[in-house]
């Protein structure tokens, strides 16, 4: 039995994406900027599917522009931008797209939510995440300065949120795929008007010249069909993964003793169970859990051979002795009660047995 509880990382491919692939990957396969009749049948999905997009983003289709997925997005979002700034909890995506623009990286609150008071008044580009990928905490969009721009990572928040009210207040919104039930290697860009974009990517002219390159017509469609999916039954998919997700929580809180929570869980999105054990490296537990069949992660990375502490806990101010105990389960559409049943039977042994150890 498999209890995947990484969908922060990816989720399965909803079965309406799949299905509007498959003729993506055999008998259609025109190139969108050609002009023959098997390429404007490529140009018709890539222009329904940018119909479909920019239905679900509360946005016109000829803001939608489409990438890689969210790194891209990110990327493209910043790079070239004026004193770019972000909050401490930021993506790497986001992060290191900052520094490499010489920008600023400003602190947040204990719960992750940036410091608006702090963005500087001369920013040229304000970036700041709707939901957290590490804790699951929702931003209000701040107001910027005048002049600046604002983008925002939706990233993790598609799933919960209705990302077409942030795309209304932003001018930068990115999107991916892999996140919502669709391929890995899709996403979208939305830019408003007075948002000027560096191209990362020149050639063809694609994309209105702001991303070159033939479009991924199989990725595309099952974007849009996973992005229709999941908004569609956004309302119902909140319901019920937020009662799976406070039943896991309480749980493994009433049974594990010296576990707390990250951040404030009527601040975050409904898939994210962020949790710190006492007396645990996660590294190890997370060993145990795989050997279990639990699939899940932990806020933190391996870095030149030792574990490293997130920089999401660290700018929360969370201590290095704790936050080396870090654990993230996370739910999302298709998660089951099955799921959160395995984890609550194999997460509060694995822990007992490696305190055991120490």
């Amino acid at each position: 039995m498999l209890g995947y509880l990484d969908h922060a990382a990816t989720t399965p491919m909803r079965p309406a994406a799949v299905e509007a692939m498959l003729p993506w990957l055999g008998e259609r396969f025109g190139n969108p900027s050609g002009g023959h009749r098997v390429a404007q049948a490529a140009r018709k999905a890539i222009d329904d599917a940018r119909d479909v997009v920019a239905d679900c983003l509360g946005c016109a289709p000829r803001e939608v522009v489409f990438t890689s997925g969210g790194t891209e997005g990110d990327n493209l979002a910043i790079f070239g931008a004026r004193n770019p700034v972000c909050g401490a909890t930021e993506h790497h995506a986001v992060l290191h797209a900052v520094e490499r623009e010489r920008g600023r990286i400003v602190p947040v609150h204990p719960d992750g939510r940036i410091r608006a008071e702090a963005i500087p008044g001369d920013a040229g580009l304000v970036s700041v995440i709707l939901a957290n990928n590490e804790v699951g905490t929702v931003n209000a969009l701040p107001a910027v300065p005048d002049g600046a721009v604002l983008h925002t990572d939706a990233v993790q928040a598609v799933t919960w949120l209705d990302v077409a009210d942030a795309a209304r207040a932003a001018d930068l919104v990115t999107v991916t795929g892999h996140k919502i039930g669709g391929p890995q290697g899709t996403g979208a860009l939305v830019v408003r008007g007075r948002a000027a974009l560096t191209p990362l990517v020149v050639g063809g002219g694609q994309e209105q010249e702001r991303r070159s390159g033939t479009h991924d017509v199989a990725g595309i469609v099952g974007f849009a069909a996973a992005l229709r999916a999941c908004t569609d039954t956004r309302d119902e998919t909140v319901e019920r993964v937020r009662k799976l997700r406070d039943r896991l929580a309480d749980g493994l809180l009433a049974s594990i003793p010296g576990v707390t929570e990250s951040g404030t869980r009527d601040t975050k999105v409904a898939g994210i169970c962020s949790l710190l054990i006492e007396d645990i490296e996660s590294e190890a537990l997370l060993f145990l859990l795989d050997e279990a069949g639990i699939c899940a992660t932990a806020a933190s990375s391996c870095a030149s051979g030792a574990l490293e502490p997130s920089h999401v806990l660290a700018a929360m101010g969370v201590p290095r002795d704790l936050a080396k105990g870090s654990l993230r389960l996370s739910l999302g559409w298709c998660s089951t009660d099955a799921d959160v049943d395995l984890a609550l039977d194999v997460i509060p042994a694995a822990v007992a047995r490696l305190r055991e150890r120490s």
